[in-house]
């Protein structure tokens, strides 16, 4: 009797310990695509330097099409993060 109780003491345990592992691959599975995504947006560079009058080219608008939109917005809300994370004034950025 004693060994079904600390069974069914542990069992929650095991149960959430699985789940995040499972939820920690997904994430990572997540992360990987994600940057791999935006390393394929190394051809939109050209139209990104400020000054630079260059359209986006064919490969640039493929690479963008196949971001995914979380991909973007939670890179968005990194990037804006980082000059708080380093100390520095936050950006602020005008049409």
């Amino acid at each position: 009797m004693a060994n079904l109780k600390s069974f069914v003491a542990i069992y929650p345990l095991a149960a959430l310990l699985l789940m995040l592992m499972a939820m920690s691959t997904v994430t990572q599975a997540q992360t990987q695509t994600c940057s791999s995504q935006l390393s394929n947006l190394n051809s939109c560079i050209p139209s990104v330097v400020p000054g630079s009058n260059v359209s986006p080219s064919t490969e640039c608008c493929s690479a963008i099409q196949q971001v995914e939109h979380d991909c973007i917005c939670t890179t968005l809300r990194v990037v804006a993060q980082m000059p708080t994370a380093c100390k520095l004034p936050a950006l602020t950025c005008s049409p």
